[in-house]
Parts: C-alpha cells; sequence; structure tokens
C-alpha cells in the first residue's frame, strides 16, 4: 500500500534551542512526479503478488516479518552515512504508534491475500483516503463538508459491490483489506500530525523498526522453518516494497498530490496484470465496476481537499 509520508524530506534534526526546520522548497516538475509514481506502484504490486504467492506457504505473520527485516535493513543502511543521530524523533510516541498501526495494516492485508484475488483485495484497499476523512473529525477536529461525506457514502457503496455481503462469492476474507484501509487511515493521519516536524528518513526508520520487532514477539504464534525460496521471495518483498514507497514519496517532491492520485490507482492495473500472470486470476466485471467507484470517490475526495487546502492559504 502507498506511504506517502511527506512532500519533501526534512534536512537533519537542528540543534533543540532552534526552531523545526521547515521543508525545503519543491522542485516542481510533473511529469517526474507522474514517472515516479508509475514506477511505484509497479514495485508495490510486485511486493503485493509475490506476498500473495508466499501465503500459500508461509503463514501471513511470517511473510510480513521478512517484509519488515528487509524493510529495516535498508532504511539503516540509508541512514548510516549521515549518522544516527537523525533517526531520533521529536515525537517517539508517536511514531511508535505509527509503526504499530502500519504494521497492523501489513499483517491484515497480506492475511487477505491467501484467500481473495490480488486485484480485489488491492481495491478494496483503495477506500483508505475516505476513512481518512472520517477519522479526521474526532481525530484532527476538522470539519467535513457535505460533499466529502457524500463521496465517502459513494466509496463505501463501492466496497460493498466488490465484497459483495451475502452473495454467493463473498468470503469473510474480505473485510480484511477494509480493516486494513481504516488502520492505514489511522496511520497517515498521525503521519499528517507529525509532518511538519519529523524527518520522512526518520519516519520510515522507525516505522520499519517498530514494525519488526513487534512482528518479533508475534513469531512465535505462527513460526514455521522458512525454505530458502521463502526466504529469497521475502528479500524481494521487501526490497521491492521499500523501493516502491521510496519513489512515490520522491514523486510527492515534484507535484501536487491532487496531480499524483488518479496514477496512484494504476496500482490496480498491475495488480491486475500481475495476479493474471502468476495466478490466472483477473477481476470480474462486477469488481471492476465497484473499483471503478472507489476511484471515482477517491479523486473526488482528493479534489475536495486542494479546494479546501486552497481557501485555508487564500490562494
Amino acid at each position: 500500500m502507498p506511504d506517502t509520508l511527506t512532500r519533501v524530506p526534512l534536512p537533519v534534526e537542528p540543534a533543540p534551542a532552534e526552531p523545526p526546520q521547515r521543508p525545503a522548497p519543491r522542485r516542481d516538475n510533473s511529469l517526474r512526479g507522474i514517472g515516479l509514481m508509475l514506477l511505484g506502484s509497479v514495485f508495490l504490486s510486485a511486493a503485493d503478488v509475490a506476498s500473495k504467492y508466499l501465503t500459500a506457504t508461509t503463514p501471513a505473520i511470517q511473510v510480513v516479518w521478512l517484509r519488515y527485516a528487509a524493510f529495516a535493513l535498508i532504511m539503516l543502511a540509508v541512514a548510516a552515512p549521515g549518522g544516527f543521530k537523525q533517526l531520533k524523533p521529536r515525537r517517539a510516541g508517536m511514531q511508535i504508534l505509527r509503526g504499530v498501526a502500519v504494521t497492523v495494516s501489513s499483517i491484515l492485508f497480506v492475511s487477505s491475500l491467501r484467500y481473495l484475488p490480488i486485484a480485489d483485495a488491492t481495491a478494496t484497499s483503495f477506500v483508505s483516503p475516505l476513512f481518512v476523512t472520517a477519522l479526521s473529525i474526532p481525530i484532527l477536529g476538522e470539519k467535513i463538508g457535505w460533499r466529502r461525506w457524500t463521496a465517502t457514502a459513494v466509496g463505501l457503496i463501492g466496497v460493498l459491490i466488490v465484497v459483495r455481503p451475502g452473495g454467493s462469492d463473498f468470503q469473510a476474507a474480505s473485510i480484511l483489506p477494509v480493516l486494513s484501509a481504516v488502520t492505514w487511515a489511522f496511520a497517515l493521519i498521525v503521519t499528517r500530525m507529525m509532518s511538519a516536524t519529523e524527518n520522512p528518513v526518520t519516519t520510515l526508520a522507525w516505522s520499519a523498526v517498530v514494525g519488526w520487532i513487534v512482528l518479533s514477539a508475534l513469531q512465535p504464534l505462527t513460526w514455521q522453518p522458512l525454505s530458502t525460496e521463502a526466504l529469497l521471495v521475502g528479500l524481494f518483498i521487501g526490497v521491492s516494497s521499500t523501493v516502491g514507497h521510496w519513489f512515490v514519496i520522491q514523486a510527492f517532491r515534484h507535484a501536487d498530490a491532487s496531480l499524483l492520485a488518479p496514477f496512484s490507482y494504476v496500482q490496480l492495473l498491475w495488480a491486475s496484470a500481475f495476479g493474471f500472470i502468476l495466478f490466472s486470476v483477473l477481476p470480474d466485471a462486477v469488481t471492476w465496476f465497484g473499483s471503478a467507484i472507489i476511484i471515482a470517490s477517491g479523486l473526488y475526495t482528493a479534489h475536495r481537499e486542494r479546494i479546501r487546502a486552497r481557501r485555508v492559504i487564500g490562494r
């Protein structure tokens, strides 16, 4: 799933006596931003498809643990040249909370892949921006207008169409991507609350390490010996997801979220293509219809967010 932390990484943390350093000016380049977003979607889809492949023989918690082990090693290696002092957060409690939320979201999503077609799980997970809208009221104290509430309701109708509760094709596992989207939305709100003061590298590193610690504690519940193939696939998942997240973060350095939002949904096309190549499964017409509704509501929500942001800053 996309991990859009902030548009620009912050420099190394200044001395405590100084005020928080503001983000550097963004280097606007729409085409580069779109290209990075598309690249990110390829890597994220590849990681999801590899996760589905591995869940056929390996418990989901173990699959996510392998992913986070690679994620943590990569982030610590990235941070090492600048010194690990830059990983000291200003809001450690919030970083831990975000790390736990992202980890739970990953466990729920990967657990669903054992039972659901990859495209169905991906489409359902796209409802997270709508949950961000709903959670913004109690957590951030935002006021949500009737237009965004309507978009949220329409998006949830799209989820019901994809999940098909009560129908012959309904699977209880279809609820897992929805719960994953809720916890992911919560993580995004926590990210928003920290974005003005925290370095994105710090946030990514803390998410990786916190996730790995939580998952390590859970390993005795599902542990089984890992084959060489499982280790290699797990390494691929960790590298692909980390690279994908990094491309997405870099995309936001070059273009507005409202411009990039439509291209993030290309991940559904990649998931469908990879799912067909590896598992010979394509989404049916009902899934595509529900997905279209979810995507349309998400794009409209992004449009309303852009209008609201312009009003706030008086543009």
